[in-house]
């Protein structure tokens, strides 16, 4: 079983006393190759340089996530076109709007959404996309430019039917991650990932957030690894009806394609 995480915060403070470690493990577990997200600019920046140090494992996104839009200015625009011009860097984001927590004002979230969607169109690279109670504004936004860009996945979907069909009619991707492991507020998910045809579900583990709580035994330091990403494609595998083998193979090839690996 060859998996592909598709979003992966290596560049979090957890992970500088053990990386090597973690990559070792990931790859026990099937976990070959990971895409490694930018959040912000110097996430960005940061996740370039992982990628870069382990090339044909680690790959990087480029983009500012709806929190920091606050910081976003006309450097950091021209620091994520560079970026986004090293073959490293495979996808524009993380980027999109997150009403839930507002650290940064709306009006300001839905500038640099924009902005960041030009870049997709300018550069033609895949968007790699960030929604959290804000779907009515996020549709409205990306419908605009959806049909000037590659590829858009919808990363770490936790949202309803309405809005998984909203994104498949938008031929959106769709991440899913160990939120659907959560019996508190993932348990929809189980019966929506059944919605996603083969070739649009891509699987990821969003570490270190998002530990899967179906997997036993619980790491005592609750940090979420990519290792886990094979409970996460079983636990999707079962929900789906169909052998993980085979969920696996569709997830990778999938994401191959999506962001230009294969």
């Amino acid at each position: 079983m060859q998996l592909l995480d598709i979003g992966v915060n290596l560049g979090h403070e957890s992970f500088q006393h053990d990386l090597d470690e973690v990559l070792q493990r990931a790859a026990r577990h099937g976990v070959s190759r990971m895409i490694l997200t930018g959040a912000s600019r110097e996430g960005s920046v940061h996740a370039l340089a992982l990628a870069e140090a382990h090339p044909g494992k680690l790959f990087a996104t480029a983009g500012v996530h709806p929190h920091h839009a606050i910081d976003y200015d006309d450097a950091t625009d021209t620091q994520l076109r560079e970026l986004a011009h090293d073959p490293v860097v495979r996808a524009i984001g993380e980027t999109g709007l997150d009403y839930n927590r507002n650290y940064s004002p709306r009006e300001v979230q839905l500038q640099v959404f924009e902005r960041q969607l030009q870049i997709a169109v300018d550069m033609q690279k895949p968007l790699f996309l960030h929604q959290r109670d804000a779907h009515e504004d996020f549709v409205s936004v990306l419908r605009r430019y959806r049909d000037r860009v590659p590829a858009a996945v919808v990363h770490c979907f936790t949202d309803t039917g309405e809005a998984l069909r909203d994104y498949l009619a938008l031929d959106c991707h769709i991440g899913i991650t160990g939120w659907i492991c959560d019996e508190r507020r993932g348990t929809h998910l189980r019966a929506l990932v059944r919605e996603i045809p083969a070739d649009r579900l891509m699987i990821e583990t969003d570490a270190p957030y998002l530990l899967p709580r179906t997997v036993r035994p619980q790491p005592k330091h609750r940090r979420n690894e990519p290792m886990y990403l094979k409970h996460i494609c079983e636990e999707i595998a079962r929900d789906r009806g169909e052998p993980a083998e085979m969920t696996a193979a569709n997830s990778t090839a999938t994401a191959e394609a999506f962001f230009g690996l294969s």
